[in-house]
C-alpha cells in the first residue's frame, strides 16, 4: 500500500472512531443530565447487550471477509451476497439468544423493554460489517467515513433534541434502530456503484465460511463478553442507578482508550518489522510505545486524583455523581496497566503468539467475575470499581508473563523515569493551583496548559536542547535548498 493511502485509510478510520466515541461520550452526559443516572443505566444496559451480541455475530464475519476479499477481489459479489445472507441468519440467532436472555434476568419491564428495542439494531449494524468489510478490503475506508459521520452527528443532535424535550430512552432506542439502517443503505448505494452484487446462493461457500470462521467467533466472542463483564454483573447484583454512575464514571477513561489505542496500533507495523531484527529491536519499539503511553497515562492519573469528583459534577450535573470521586480515582489507577496490557498485546501477535491473547482474556473474564460476585452485592460500586482493578491487574500480570516467559524482559525503571518525572512535576503543579484557585474550570485549563509546558519541555530535553534542534532544522532547511 501507498504512504499517502496508508495515511488516508488510517486517518479514516481514526476519524471514524473519534467520532463515535465523542458522540457515545456526549450523548451519556446528556442522558445523565436531563433524565438521570437511572436512566442512563438503562441505556447503557441496553447498549451493552446490544453490543454483545451485534459483535459476536459479525465481528468474526467481518474479519474473516475482509482478509480473504483483500487476496481475492474478484469473489467480492459472491461475498456480499452470500456474506449478507449468513448474516442475515446469524443476526436474528443473536436477537433472539439476547430477548430469551434479558427476559429470564430480573430487570424491570422498562429496562428489558428497551433492550428489545435497541436489539433490532443488531440487524442492520451486522449487515453494515459486511458492506465496510468490503470497503477495507478495497482500501476505500473514505466511503466508511462518508457513510457514518454525518449520521452520528445527526443521531446525536436529534437524540439530544427529544430528550431535551423529556421523551425517554424508548425513544432514544428507536432512533439508534434507525440511523443504523439509515447507515446500511447508504453504504449498499456506495457500494453497488462498484460491485454488481451476484444474485446466487453458494452452499459451499457459506459452509466453508463457517467452518474458517469458527475461531475467530470464539476469539471475539471471549473478547467482548470479557469488555462487558463489569456492566453484566453490576447490572445483576446492583441496580439501574448503580449500573448508570458506574458507567459514567468509566466513559472518562475514553479519551485515554482512544489514544492509547491509536499510538499502539500505529506502533504494530514496527513490531511486525522488528520481529526479523532480533530481540533487542522489539524490546527497543515496545518500550518506547509505553513509555509513550505511561507519559500520558500517568499524569492524567495524577490530574483525576486531584479534580475528578469535580470533573464528575461538572460532566453530568448530577448529585448522585458526587459519591463516585472515589470509585473514579481507583479506576484510574488501571491507566498504569493500561499502558502495559495494550503494547504487550500487540507485540504478541506480531510474533504469532495469539492464542495466548485469548488465554489472557479468558483469565481476565473469569478473575473479573469471581471478584464481582464476591464484592458488587456487599460493595455495590466499590465492588464494582475493585472488580475493574481486579481485571486490569489480571491483564496486565498474564500478558508480562507471556512476554517475558516466551520473550524478552523489560527495563521497568528506564521507561518510567521520564513518566515519573513529568508526572511529579504536574503532581506539584496541581497541588499549588488547587491551593490557590477555587474555579475548577480555570484550575482544569491551568492543568492542561501546565501539561503542554512540561511534556514539551522534556520533548525538547529529549532532542538534546534547544540548540540542538535548531542546529538540526537549519541543516535540514540548508540541504534543501542545496
Amino acid at each position: 500500500m501507498a504512504p499517502k493511502k496508508l495515511l488516508k485509510n488510517s486517518l479514516s478510520l481514526f476519524v471514524n472512531r473519534l467520532t463515535q466515541a465523542i458522540a457515545t461520550f456526549i450523548l451519556s452526559a446528556a442522558i445523565a443530565r436531563t433524565l438521570g443516572a437511572e436512566a442512563l443505566g438503562q441505556y447503557l444496559l441496553a447498549i451493552s447487550y446490544y453490543y454483545i451480541f451485534a459483535n459476536i455475530a459479525s465481528q468474526g464475519l467481518k474479519t474473516l471477509f475482509t482478509r480473504e476479499i483483500a487476496c481475492e477481489p474478484e469473489l467480492t459479489p459472491v461475498y456480499l451476497v452470500n456474506g449478507t445472507l449468513l448474516q442475515i441468519v446469524f443476526s436474528l440467532i443473536a436477537y433472539v439468544a439476547m430477548v430469551i436472555i434479558v427476559f429470564l434476568l430480573p430487570y424491570s419491564a422498562e429496562a428489558s423493554s428497551i433492550c428489545y428495542i435497541l436489539g433490532l439494531t443488531i440487524l442492520p449494524f451486522t449487515l453494515s460489517n459486511i458492506t465496510e468489510a468490503i470497503f477495507q478490503a478495497q482500501e476505500k475506508m473514505h466511503l466508511i467515513v462518508i457513510s457514518t459521520v454525518p449520521i452520528y452527528i445527526l443521531r446525536l443532535l436529534g437524540i439530544i433534541w427529544v430528550i431535551q424535550l423529556h421523551y425517554g430512552i424508548t425513544t432514544v432506542a428507536e432512533i439508534l434502530v434507525f440511523s443504523e439502517s439509515l447507515i446500511l443503505v447508504i453504504q449498499w448505494l456506495l457500494l453497488i456503484k462498484s460491485v454488481k452484487p451476484k444474485w446466487q446462493i453458494n452452499q459451499e461457500f457459506i459452509w466453508n465460511t463457517i467452518k474458517a470462521a469458527r475461531t475467530l467467533f470464539a476469539i471475539e466472542g471471549v473478547g467482548i463478553v470479557s469488555s462487558k463483564i463489569d456492566v453484566l454483573i453490576l447490572s445483576l447484583l446492583g441496580s439501574e442507578l448503580l449500573l448508570g454512575i458506574y458507567s459514567g464514571v468509566t466513559q472518562l477513561m475514553q479519551p485515554f482508550s482512544i489514544i492509547s489505542g491509536s499510538i499502539t496500533l500505529a506502533s504494530f507495523p514496527a513490531m511486525s518489522k522488528s520481529v526479523h531484527l532480533g530481540r533487542d529491536k522489539q524490546r527497543e519499539v515496545a518500550e518506547k510505545t509505553i513509555e509513550l503511553l505511561l507519559c500520558l497515562g500517568l499524569p492524567m492519573l495524577i490530574g483525576i486524583l486531584f479534580l475528578g469528583k469535580d470533573l464528575l459534577l461538572f460532566i453530568y450535573q448530577d448529585p448522585s455523581f458526587g459519591q463516585a470521586g472515589l470509585i473514579l480515582n481507583i479506576i484510574s489507577l488501571s491507566l498504569i496497566t493500561s499502558c502495559f496490557a495494550r503494547t504487550l498485546s500487540y507485540l504478541l501477535i506480531a510474533n504469532g503468539f495469539e492464542r495466548f491473547n485469548l488465554i489472557e482474556v479468558v483469565v481476565t473474564s473469569a478473575s473479573g467475575a469471581v471478584v464481582g460476585a464476591i464484592l458488587i452485592p456487599q460493595y455495590k460500586l466499590l465492588g464494582a470499581a475493585l472488580m475493574w482493578i481486579a481485571m486490569s491487574l489480571a491483564n496486565f500480570f498474564s500478558l508480562i508473563y507471556f512476554v517475558y516467559n516466551r520473550m524478552f524482559s523489560l527495563h521497568m525503571w528506564a521507561l518510567m523515569r521520564r513518566p515519573l518525572l513529568i508526572s511529579a512535576c504536574m503532581a506539584i503543579i496541581l497541588g499549588i493551583l488547587t491551593k490557590i484557585r477555587e474555579d475548577f474550570l480555570i484550575i482544569l485549563a491551568l492543568a492542561i496548559g501546565s501539561y503542554t509546558i512540561v511534556i514539551s519541555l522534556f520533548l525538547v530535553h529529549q532532542f538534546g536542547g534547544f540548540g540542538s534542534i535548531w542546529h538540526k532544522i537549519f541543516h535540514k532547511m540548508q540541504g534543501e535548498d542545496l
